[in-house]
């Protein structure tokens, strides 16, 4: 057995630093509540490796236990945790794999049961280079090998840009059904702010790929309609909480990975403001300087690389409740979040040691974790 495998297969007593890192905010001005915290707390888990995938990006559980889990290169597989059997998806798009792009995130529709209709995210090539395309498709499960019929392309980033970086795409369903993208500025930075390109943008859209109609840029143009929130750089995770309101965590560029409470018409400030810098070593001007913009609940310098968030709300981990859990990549952890919090604060770290994809929560409240790049584990997290 290899050291990863190891890794993967004891139990681990998990010792848990409580932290909270506001490097951005000068010393000075830091109120006693966002200091690191000296309390440590030990949570027995265990950590059991499933199966092993190629560059795995996003998972959905299914209600029958089988999860679906996209592959970057452009794989959708069906696997069965029982038997590690591994079906292999038919009839699926031609994703352009390089850089950060591929096949990204998948999320069933709110009525799976009965229209079979599920959400694919992917890179996709065209005039102007590359962009984020979103699909709905029927999963047909009724035959030997299932496949994808009837794709729908219901929501494009515009316009495709050079490059393969910060595609985000993360999508995700609210309590009533409307459909949610999460989309990078593509690594161009003025994007953000400009409402006639959806790229930096909280996109907010009927199930069928049309506008709602109280969005808040009704008046500013078709790509507006879509829009509800603006300012954001690269928002890999996206979950809601139990009181219904959407918090999206993003990459920071040097230094400043934020945790944001998304609200209607708030423009988020990137490239702006940032709590970060450049990476040619420029400044950008901190939050705190230019009040008009919405500020992060919470920032993270060193960065924890968010790659994927949760809010669980399963019994197994009884203390994890109502909390916000975030995959990292560079941190190799999960990140615990209390958001009730005034502020927000960090209340645990679990060290993976290796870079975390993506999150679910499966129905007896275990939690799936994948990890990033070639050979990565999917992990089941139980109570010891």
């Amino acid at each position: 057995m290899n050291i990863k495998a190891f890794h993967r297969l004891i139990t681990l007593s998990v010792l848990s630093v409580l932290t909270a890192c506001h490097a951005q905010t000068p010393p000075e001005t830091q109120s006693k509540e966002n200091q690191p915290s000296s309390v440590v707390a030990v949570t027995s888990i265990q950590m059991k490796r499933i199966a092993e995938f190629n560059e795995p990006w996003a998972l959905a559980v299914l209600a029958d236990g089988r999860l679906l889990i996209t592959e970057k290169s452009g794989q959708l597989i069906l696997f069965n945790p029982r038997d590690q059997k591994k079906t292999f998806i038919k009839n699926l798009p031609k994703v352009a794999y390089g850089g950060q792009g591929g096949f990204g995130d998948i999320v069933l529709h709110p009525k799976f049961a009965q229209n079979h209709q599920m959400y694919l995210s992917y890179a996709e090539a065209g005039q102007g280079g590359y962009g984020a395309v979103v699909i709905r498709a029927d999963l047909n499960l009724d035959q030997a090998q299932p496949q994808l019929d009837n794709i729908t392309t219901i929501w494009k980033q515009v316009p495709k840009v050079r490059g393969q970086g910060h595609y985000a795409h993360r999508v995700l369903f609210d309590g009533s059904g409307k459909l949610w993208i999460s989309s990078g500025e593509r690594q161009k930075f003025d994007p953000a702010q400009d409402l006639t390109s959806n790229l930096g943008k909280i996109i907010r859209i009927n199930d069928d790929g049309s506008v709602i109609v109280d969005n808040p840029f009704q008046s500013q143009g078709e790509v507006a309609k879509q829009v509800w929130s603006f300012g954001h750089r690269n928002p890999l995770g996206m979950a809601f909480d139990e009181q219904g309101q959407l918090w999206v965590v993003e990459m920071g560029p040097k230094g400043g990975d934020e945790l944001n409470l998304i609200q209607k018409g708030k423009n988020y400030g990137y490239p702006v403001v940032s709590n970060g810098d450049h990476y040619s070593g420029l400044n950008i001007p901190d939050h705190v300087t230019r009040p008009e913009f919405e500020a992060p609940k919470l920032d993270w310098t060193p960065v924890i690389s968010p790659s994927s968030l949760i809010f669980y709300t399963g019994q197994m981990f009884p203390k994890w409740q109502g909390k916000a859990i975030i995959g990292g990549l560079s941190s190799e952890a999960l990140i615990i979040v209390d958001t009730t919090a005034q502020p927000a604060k960090e209340i645990q770290r679990i060290d993976m040691k290796q870079r975390i994809r993506g999150l679910q929560q499966a129905k007896d409240g275990s939690i799936w974790v994948i990890e990033d790049g070639k050979h990565a584990d999917l992990i089941q997290l139980v109570k010891l």
